[in-house]
């Protein structure tokens, strides 16, 4: 219990010196994760539809 109790504080020493973003550069840093996570699905659904198109004119 006592290592449990010590790895705890550690922690929470640790933490004290993270550099923690500001509102603005969390709610920035979101919006830019949304926005090249939606254009990373548009191009792989993109090369999806015209690999599974170009594959169904082949076997067909």
């Amino acid at each position: 219990m006592k290592r449990f109790i010590q790895y705890l504080r550690d922690t929470k020493n640790e933490l004290s010196h993270v550099s923690w973003p500001t509102q603005r550069q969390t709610i920035v840093f979101t919006i830019l994760v949304l926005i090249i996570s939606f254009a990373t699905a548009l191009y792989l659904g993109a090369l999806d539809y015209t690999f599974s198109s170009v594959l169904n004119y082949i076997v067909k």
